[in-house]
């Protein structure tokens, strides 16, 4: 595990906030740690995306969005209502138009029946697509209470834990500080100790 995206334990209901001057030293530290570190800054990050393989028809959609080009859907001509032919028409403009009717006709009944059965099912159809909807909401909802009453759970009983063993704690850091105190006056008096010894051989050497 990167040291970037290691989670370390701490003890936020019993210790005290640092100061500025103690934040800032802290922060020099770490941003030491991180320069002379051989990890990178982007291993804590995601993977890089993966080179997309977009079919042709999408490669062109995607470039006509880019390039900012209108859509052209489908041609609607062939809906519309046609012109009379003249009495004049060749056979071939007959069949055209001829060819072109039967394509509206059964654009405009496949159109009333897609309606019909729309107005006969589709309210149906939508009320069971809301309650399903709604019922994954529910679903959802429960899951995220249920979540957030288990790490409430969890942040009572590490706050708990930490008060009860606050004292000790608080104990334990004085008999800390007290004892490195000791040995601090002790290195010094030895170190006194010392120089007064190889002070009186240089005296008695002298002599």
């Amino acid at each position: 595990m990167s040291a970037l995206t290691t989670v370390h334990e701490s003890l936020p209901y019993i210790d005290a906030e640092p100061t500025p001057a103690q934040r800032a030293a802290a922060e020099a530290l770490i941003a030491a740690e991180l320069s002379s570190s051989e990890a990178s800054p982007s291993d804590s990050l995601l993977p890089p995306l993966r080179e997309p393989n977009f079919s042709p028809l999408i490669a062109q959609e995607l470039d006509r969005v880019a390039a900012q080009q209108p859509l052209r859907g489908i041609d609607l001509k062939r809906y519309e209502e046609q012109e009379e032919l003249s009495d004049a028409a060749s056979l071939e403009d007959r069949q055209n138009a001829l060819a072109l009717a039967y394509t509206t006709n059964t654009y405009l009944t496949s159109r009333h029946t897609h309606l019909s059965l729309l107005d006969s099912f589709g309210k149906n159809a939508w009320l069971v697509g809301n309650w399903q909807t709604e019922a994954e909401l529910a679903a959802l909802e429960r899951d995220l209470a249920e979540a957030k009453r288990q790490i409430e759970i969890v942040n009572n009983g590490r706050r708990r834990v930490q008060e009860e063993v606050g004292g000790e704690m608080r104990g334990l850091e004085e008999t800390w500080k007290r004892g490195v105190g000791r040995v601090l006056e002790t290195e010094i008096a030895v170190e006194g100790l010392r120089q007064q010894v190889l002070e009186r051989r240089r005296a008695g050497g002298g002599e």
